[in-house]
């Protein structure tokens, strides 16, 4: 396999790992996301993974059902955990070696997140999941990974999701909805396009990292974009609207 990329973030939101399930990780689906990316290893680039918590806990809905924001946004960041502790299980199955850190100390089951530590995983050519976000309330996975991303010196940013790229409307109401190959941050921004939070977008526009959106259930899609090939929609070149 080809590649175009030498370090890479992948950022997976919670509900990627439910599958089709209403609630929870679907295993299947996680061993086919295990397998994806240990093709991507295979090739020689090093991937990291920001994984969210969604299909267990989400912070911000709890928080506007009345529970205090910043207890439900840790109640978030364990879910992640779970979900971080899972996919190094899926992976270590078919002999990815795989180190989990967390933002918030968890010693008995993953390493504390240190940025030389991760790095020099990648070099060795293991797959680092980075579990409980930023470690602070009111932050997304969404800015974990600008973050991590910026603090790694990933090339690229992948945010895995479920329609093929960014549209202009919401796809799934409406058959007439574009699809763009390519966005700037600016228009991201004033656009309100909601491929992750503005913080986030602030924070690759700041560092130069690319986001490319792509689907997650299309089987391959990963090793596409690490390849170079043209995949969803990429945000940080050019802009193919007005």
């Amino acid at each position: 396999m080809a590649k175009a990329y030498q370090r890479i973030l992948l950022k997976l939101s919670g509900e990627a790992l439910m599958g089709n399930l209403g609630y929870g990780i679907d295993p299947a689906v996680v061993q086919e996301i295990a397998q994806e990316v240990a093709d991507v290893v295979a090739s020689g680039t090093q991937v990291a993974i920001v994984v969210g918590g969604g299909n267990i806990f989400r912070g911000v809905k709890a928080s506007s059902a009345g529970m205090d924001r910043a207890n439900a946004d840790y109640i978030g960041m364990i879910a992640t955990v779970m979900n971080a502790m899972t996919l190094q299980d899926a992976l270590e199955q078919i002999g990815v070696a795989t180190r989990v850190q967390t933002a918030i100390a968890m010693q008995e089951v993953a390493e504390p997140y240190i940025r030389r530590r991760a790095m020099r995983h990648l070099e060795k050519g293991r797959v680092v999941v980075f579990g409980a976000g930023s470690g602070n309330p009111f932050f997304t996975t969404d800015t974990t990974a600008a973050l991590r991303a910026a603090e790694i010196d990933a090339e690229v940013i992948f945010k895995a999701t479920k329609v093929d790229g960014v549209y202009d409307r919401d796809p799934t109401g409406d058959a007439d909805a574009h699809l763009y190959k390519s966005l700037t941050y600016s228009h991201v921004l004033t656009h309100d396009l909601r491929v992750m939070d503005s913080t986030a977008i602030a924070l690759c526009k700041e560092n130069n990292i690319p986001i490319i959106v792509f689907n997650l259930s299309e089987r391959g899609n990963i090793s596409r974009a690490v390849a170079g090939e043209p995949v969803g929609t990429i945000v940080g070149g050019s802009c193919d609207v007005t």
